[in-house]
């Protein structure tokens, strides 16, 4: 079998950053600004983009033939055949064999008909054979490689599907947040199933505990970060591993890692429960870096599920004052962050090659809470030479206000949703700690009304 090495997936990383800054956010309680203040605008900036290493491979080509190999080892001959002389061999994402119907070699163009011909049960039993013991979790492995086998079964327990996954670890992969890895952030990572959570945080992994000497541990709850067997895959690099037995004892196997192995850094794969929640909360609060994964497309979907809203500092109902209502505009009854998030930095997985960063979690969560659209930053993965990172919006000054008079300005944010304010003059002899710097990121269009009546606009 001949394999050819699979091209880099991460050539050049982009990044884009508008950030918006509220020194004084203390002194504007409620939902917004009092329009009675006067604050100072300032010159719309682009933050400076944190320089990345070069991409590579964490595996070496020969050995990434040989895994690829191992998986495809399990399968028929003439199934085995058939997916070789596929052009996108490199790119297979799964093979998925159902009893009584033909197998499906997956990719991302498709899906490929591999024979003409139902599976029967002996190719199942033929490629059982050949992998780990599945677990309770119906998820099986081949050992020193990060591929799952993941089974189907009948009313009676018999296995009749599986779904053969292709795992691949990619040094680099986790490069666009680097910046904030390597300040110690706590960092939790959402997705769909299947955008790369798992492929990012074994990077992260291994960036920890390689590039920063860090005491990295890995609460690896399906196998799926260190890959099956006892011996970790090379992807996660110095970083230990504890397995989990059972996806019900998980949270006390994280408590075990801090309390028995004394790690700088715990790094979980798929919270999924409120025990586990907690679990992340208590270690959160002993001084640990946490990295952890969760599934969810935008941080709303864990601040609305019950389960999990302790990630971001729970949920709770607060009753106002007739007098603070009016002054915030809003009912009586609110919804409040009840506490501290477990996690300083949100990252929503768009893509392979896009991540929106959440670098303050709480404020997040409460923008969300007050039902406004949060600011997020957008960081890119784009084609172009090796190791140039450019800025891909326009920087901007905003026009002077004189006099009395301010002039208005409207912008819209992350979402497109019109949001409205007002530009005051400062005061000539007021101090600099009373000035609100305001800088827009995640700011797709920015529309302003000059005092002659021009509109200005940065896309």
């Amino acid at each position: 079998m001949l394999l050819s090495p699979p091209p880099n997936p991460y050539p050049t990383r982009f990044l884009t950053s508008l950030r918006f800054q509220c020194p004084n956010y203390e002194k504007f309680p409620g939902s917004g600004f009092s329009p009675a203040r006067n604050f100072a605008v300032s010159t719309l900036r682009l933050s400076p983009p944190p320089k990345f290493s070069s991409y590579n491979l964490a595996i070496n080509n020969d050995d990434f033939n040989l895994e690829l190999g191992r998986l495809l080892a399990i399968l028929p001959e003439d199934m085995r055949r058939r997916v070789n002389e596929h052009p996108e061999l490199q790119d297979l994402i799964e093979v998925v064999m159902d009893l009584g119907r033909k197998p499906l070699a997956r990719f991302p163009s498709g899906d490929f008909v591999l024979l003409d011909h139902p599976i029967t049960l002996e190719d199942i039993q033929h490629a059982t054979s050949l992998v780990g013991d599945f677990a309770v979790d119906n998820r099986a492995g081949i050992s020193r490689t990060l591929h799952r086998i993941s089974a189907i079964r009948n009313r009676k327990g018999a296995i009749i599907g599986l779904t053969c996954r292709v795992g691949r670890a990619i040094s680099g992969s986790a490069n666009l947040v680097r910046d904030l890895v390597k300040d110690g952030a706590s960092l939790l990572l959402i997705g769909p199933p299947g955008v790369g959570k798992t492929t990012i945080i074994r990077d992260i992994a291994r960036m920890l505990a390689n590039d920063y000497k860090k005491r990295v541990m890995i609460v690896d709850t399906s196998n799926e970060i260190g890959g099956d067997g006892d011996i970790p895959h090379v992807g996660i690099g110095n970083a230990r591993r504890m397995q989990v037995p059972h996806t019900d004892v998980q949270h006390k196997v994280l408590i075990e890692a801090v309390e028995n192995h004394m790690p700088q850094v715990i790094v979980i794969d798929e919270i999924g429960t409120k025990l586990e929640a907690m679990a992340a909360s208590t270690i959160a609060q002993r001084g640990i870096q946490l990295v952890a994964t969760a599934h969810g497309v935008t941080i709303e979907n864990l601040v609305i599920n019950p389960a999990l809203e302790m990630l971001v500092g729970g949920v709770q109902s607060v009753t106002l004052g007739d007098e603070e209502a009016s002054r915030r505009g809003v009912q009586k009854t609110v919804q409040e962050r009840k506490g501290p998030s477990t996690f300083s930095c949100g990252v929503e997985i768009i893509t392979k090659t896009e991540l929106h960063v959440h670098s303050n979690l709480e404020a997040t969560v409460d923008a969300i809470l007050l039902g406004c659209n949060p600011n997020f930053e957008v960081r890119k993965i784009s084609q172009g030479p090796a190791d140039e990172v450019k800025p891909r919006l326009l920087t901007f000054e905003l026009p002077e206000t004189r006099g009395e008079g301010g002039s208005s300005h409207a912008s819209e944010t992350n979402d497109g949703t019109p949001c409205n304010g007002s530009i005051v003059s400062e005061e000539s002899n007021r101090k600099d700690e009373d000035a609100l710097s305001i800088f827009l990121y995640g700011v797709r269009t920015i529309i302003i009304f000059g005092p002659s009546g021009l509109h200005y606009f940065v896309t």
